[in-house]
């Protein structure tokens, strides 16, 4: 299922393949082999021989329970059930490291893909960012408003109330008045 040389390949089906994982945007090996066509035991094989070109932040290997959620929420990571070999997860700087490394150019070519992928995702969640802390602002302005407003109908409705209340009608005494009284 890999890509054949040349052909465009959406960044909406990259973008499907990076997962966030110890907080980071990263992809995961089969997924990057597959993208660089070459098999998962190559680019694992080249990452092991260039192992100091891959400093954490560019790689790690997952844990057993992150390999496990992984299997669990991505379909097309079913195969790593199977596999007793705990996959690596490479951010967008070990993804390009990996392309240099297999030096193929099916990888060199594909690394441009997973770059703007990976930017595409950074611009996206920036946006979104910026998209809450307007709308967070707006919902307070909303709330003031809306407190004003309420504590404005309260005090009308007590004075409704209040005119719709009958005047208190004197009741004139019986017996003699004086003309003070009256």
């Amino acid at each position: 299922m890999s890509p054949a040389k040349g052909a465009m390949v959406p960044l909406e089906r990259i973008e499907a393949r990076i997962l966030v994982i110890r907080g980071k945007k990263v992809m995961i090996d089969a997924d990057l082999a597959e993208l660089y066509a070459v098999p998962t035991k190559a680019l694992n094989q080249a990452v092991k021989r260039n192992a100091e070109r891959f400093p954490e932040d560019f790689m790690f290997r997952l844990t057993a329970v992150e390999k496990q959620e992984v299997v669990t929420n991505c379909d097309h990571l079913t195969r790593l059930k199977f596999s007793s070999a705990l996959p690596f997860a490479f951010t967008e700087h070990g993804a390009i490291q990996a392309a240099n490394v297999l030096a193929s150019p099916q990888a060199v070519e594909m690394s441009v893909y997973v770059v703007r992928a990976f930017v595409r995702l950074r611009e996206l969640i920036a946006s979104n960012t910026e998209l809450a802390q307007r709308l967070d602002e707006l919902e307070r302005r909303v709330e003031q408003k809306l407190h004003t407003h309420d504590q404005a109908i309260a005090d009308l409705i007590n004075t409704i109330r209040e005119l719709m209340r009958p005047p208190e009608t004197k009741k004139r005494s019986i017996g003699f008045v004086t003309p003070e009284e009256a």
